[in-house]
């Protein structure tokens, strides 16, 4: 251990770049502590003071480890790696007894409903979700060495029955990225010009994870490894209390509970009491030294997929606070000149100030969480309905991963052990399953799948809607009773991985069907492999085992006479095996349906070569969720390419471009028509939002869109007053919503879907006319379209029966279209699957507009 701790030492003060004196940690800290001197602060380790440089992911776990060598009171733990392989941790700081009777102590916490008990507090702090927020890792450093170090009485009593976790960075990943740009661009001497490069990142910036997602939108939604990391300890540490420390762009400092109307109806009141009670204690300390603050207004506790929100669904009171920030070391605020090292003792100060209101609160804060799982059984046996039922019968993989996601958030699933008919419809056993309500996570049940779409204010600070079985596309109902409904008596686990079918290797051919959430997964394998594959344009029946089998319109086929690889039945295998997809071996191209293996009509499959526009002015949250879904979930690789850069590349090298939301108006004329060229020659493009509208406005892409000004008028102001502003605003905009469209089943973009229904996501009021020439809509919306989530009904009149996705020829290339968000969130796994059906089958329809 000696060693381990000279090692780390030596490597920090080799890689430390030392400016000027360092700043001393003790002003930051209370004056009123002693502290021991054996326990190293962070500066004596670092090189420098705290806040006098961006302190690096690799240098905060190096203290972190050192902190936790010396201090009996510190525990590090690694729970998981972040996609660029760095680690997620947790220190978890209480008293030394306390710290051996850890397990003890947690597995305690898993039942906390009904009698009271002389378990510890646990208070969890958690800081920097967005990488370039970066005063809150910094302030960890100190956070964490006042209450290891502190010999002050109050401390000692206080470690005695409180459990403080401490999640140093939540973003790791994006927070290096952010330090690599501020230390690469900063000066000798500090600058505090906004314009400076310093404080305008490059694309993608540090707020965001690896694949540019954003961390702190996805403790619901669990699309993202390091959530996942996280949660199984959350569940396992169960804190009553949760801070959430970000910055933000204003001049001041915020802290919860924020605007009351904009809570979530699921949350209850206490929640927004016990807030505002530790909103006091933050005044207080922020008081002492004249800072300014606000806590009422901005923000809300809606969406349940937050930091600081999804804490309140769980027993927990989850709280928000927003530094100004300085983005470099400083920059001119609204109201000072921002500095880093302010920043940093802003969210040192309300850390400390949280511990000490939920310590002298204590016993508030410990009933209310066995309150919390009382109410909640209590609620779910007031519904008028006793759960869901849920269904999936062709895709195993797409059901596997909803029935993840809920036992990562601890609800209790049961498998259906006899088929049930509900509402003369046939649930069978091994794809239905059934929901209770009446179990101790009742609300984050309702908040998954609710589905509301009434408000009392509408302004939103996220999204109003996000039910997840809609996002997957998986069939749920809500059930009145549980009278003939029998289930297993043990909840489902995930099953061990099956075995699939002997490979037949004298087979004329193979088949895989389309509906397999990964089939796009094995295609690509395959074809990147030399493998030449057809697809079915339409359904036919073949012989399996002696026995007549039906496969549909979008089945891939195989034939084992145009292969010219000698191993291409041993790579087909292979494949199949780590994608777990079923393939059927067929013994000859004659079909007693449908048409033969052999015909001209199946559509040859090439290869795809991906390119994914990217760079200033371009949603790096939409592009990640594409690089996302195609190249973490498919292994499609996708080549992103700035668009500065755009007009300097040789596009015949792509089969694909894909365009997601963003400005396009610096594209020049001559780069458009090079573009537009490419297109003409086969190229496909992908584009949605105002890509696509871009595309309409170069007439590539043969849609109107409904202009602005249309929409301003269905909108009256003459009669509001001035207070009506924030109103009308909020009616005009659509935060997030789940809106209901039909696809047409026969198109091949389609393949795939078994059901008309496809519930899609929209965050913006653009909106496509439908084309006027036939066969180009692949689905349009419904009459009553809103599924979920806030939208003004004067605004769903006007997507009703408009088109959702448009797709026709542009001499030989293909333009496909939509103003929805089809990867949103890395969740959205049910609209998804048009993505990559229009990588492998845009050439497999043929709708060329009039001349």
């Amino acid at each position: 251990m000696f060693f381990q701790r000279i090692t780390l030492i030596l490597l920090l003060y080799t890689i430390a770049t030392i400016s000027s004196e360092a700043a001393n940690y003790t002003d930051y800290l209370p004056k009123n502590n002693h502290y021991d001197s054996s326990i190293p602060t962070p500066e004596s380790i670092l090189g420098f003071g705290v806040g006098e440089r961006h302190i690096r992911h690799d240098q905060l776990l190096a203290y972190l480890q050192i902190l936790a060598n010396d201090s009996k009171r510190v525990k590090l733990t690694e729970i998981g790696r972040t996609v660029q392989l760095r680690k997620q941790v947790l220190l978890t700081i209480s008293s030394p007894e306390n710290l051996r009777n850890l397990d003890e102590i947690l597995a305690k916490h898993q039942t906390p409903l009904t009698k009271d008990n002389d378990d510890p507090l646990v208070i969890w702090l958690g800081y920097s979700v967005h990488g370039d927020e970066i005063s809150g890792s910094n302030a960890a450093l100190l956070v964490a060495y006042h209450f290891a170090a502190s010999q002050h009485k109050d401390v000692n009593e206080l470690l005695s029955n409180t459990i403080i976790v401490i999640e140093p960075s939540i973003n790791p990943d994006g927070m290096d990225r952010f330090v690599n740009w501020v230390t690469t661009h900063r000066g000798t001497e500090p600058n505090a010009d906004s314009n400076h490069i310093e404080h305008h990142q490059g694309w993608p910036d540090g707020r965001t994870n690896h694949f540019w997602f954003d961390l702190n939108r996805d403790w619901l939604l669990l699309s993202q490894k390091e959530s996942k990391n996280r949660l199984a300890y959350f569940h396992q540490y169960q804190p009553h209390v949760v801070g959430d420390f970000h910055e933000m762009n204003t001049g001041s400092y915020f802290f919860q509970p924020g605007i009351p109307s904009r809570t979530h109806p699921i949350t209850p009141l206490a929640t927004t009491e016990l807030t505002e009670l530790l909103g006091g204690y933050h005044a207080k300390a922020l008081d002492k030294d004249n800072r300014l603050y606000y806590s009422k207004e901005s923000f809300d506790d809606f969406y349940y997929g937050k930091g600081s929100t999804y804490p309140d669904i769980n027993g927990s009171v989850g709280v928000l606070f927003e530094q100004a920030t300085s983005r470099g070391m400083l920059k001119e605020g609204t109201n000072r000149l921002l500095t880093f090292e302010f920043g940093i003792k802003n969210h040192l100060t309300t850390s400390l100030s949280t511990v000490k209101g939920a310590w002298e609160n204590r016993e508030k804060f410990k009933k209310y969480k066995r309150q919390f799982y009382i109410q909640a059984e209590e609620e779910a046996n007031n519904e008028d309905f006793k759960g869901y039922l849920i269904h999936e019968a062709d895709d195993e993989y797409r059901l596997t991963t909803f029935l993840q996601k809920l036992a990562l958030h601890q609800i209790k699933v049961y498998p259906l052990t006899k088929n049930f008919e509900h509402k003369n419809k046939d649930y069978a056993k091994g794809t239905s399953y059934f929901i209770p309500l009446a179990q101790r996570q009742y609300r984050v049940i309702k908040a998954l799948f609710n589905q509301q779409t009434n408000f009392r204010d509408n302004t939103f600070y996220d999204v109003s809607g996000w039910t997840l079985p809609l996002a997957m596309n998986i069939e749920f109902h809500q059930i009145d009773s549980t009278r003939r409904l029998e289930l297993s008596s043990t909840p489902w686990k995930a099953a061990a991985i099956k075995s699939l079918a002997e490979f037949d290797d004298n087979a004329y051919a193979y088949a895989f069907d389309w509906h397999h959430f990964l089939a796009p997964k094995l295609l690509n394998q395959i074809l990147t492999k030399g493998i030449k594959v057809r697809v079915a344009p339409k359904s036919f029946v073949s012989h399996i085992d002696g026995q007549p089998r039906k496969f549909k319109a979008g089945t891939i086929i195989i034939l084992a006479g145009i292969q010219t690889q000698n191993n291409w039945r041993d790579i087909l295998m292979t494949a199949s095996r780590e994608s777990q997809i079923e393939l059927s071996s067929m013994t000859t191209g004659y079909t007693p349906k449908g048409i033969d293996l052999g015909s001209d009509s199946m559509k040859r499959i090439k290869p795809v070569k991906v390119l994914l526009l990217g760079g200033e002015g371009i949603s790096d949250h939409e592009a990640g969720e594409i690089r996302f879904y195609l190249d973490d979930t498919l292994n499609i690789p996708v080549s992103v390419i700035e668009k500065d850069r755009i007009g300097n590349v040789d596009l015949s090298f792509y089969t694909h471009i894909i365009l997601v939301d963003g400005n396009y108006s610096s594209i020049s004329a001559s780069t458009t028509q090079k573009f537009e060229n490419w297109i003409k020659q086969g190229g496909v493009v992908f584009a949605q939002k105002r890509a696509a509208k871009w595309l309409s406005e170069k007439e590539i892409l043969k849609t109107n869109f409904i202009s602005r000004e249309k929409l301003e008028k269905i909108f009256e102001s003459d009669n509001l007053v001035y207070k009506d502003r924030e109103k009308l605003r909020g009616q005009k905009l659509i935060r997030g919503s789940i809106f209901e469209s039909t696809l047409d089943l026969s198109h091949p973009l389609a393949y795939g879907y078994n059901r008309e229904d496809l519930p899609v996501f929209r965050n913006s009021t653009l909106m496509m006319e439908t084309p006027s020439f036939p066969f180009s809509s692949v689905s349009k919306y419904t009459d009553s379209p809103l599924l979920s989530g806030y939208a003004d009904k004067r605004l769903i009149h006007e997507f009703a029966g408009n088109s959702a996705i448009v797709a026709h020829n542009f001499n030989k290339g293909r333009v496909i279209a939509t103003t929805d968000v089809m990867a949103f969130r890395g969740y959205w796994y049910g609209s998804a699957k048009i993505l990559a059906n229009s990588l492998f089958f845009a050439k497999a329809f043929d709708v060329p507009p009039p001349n």
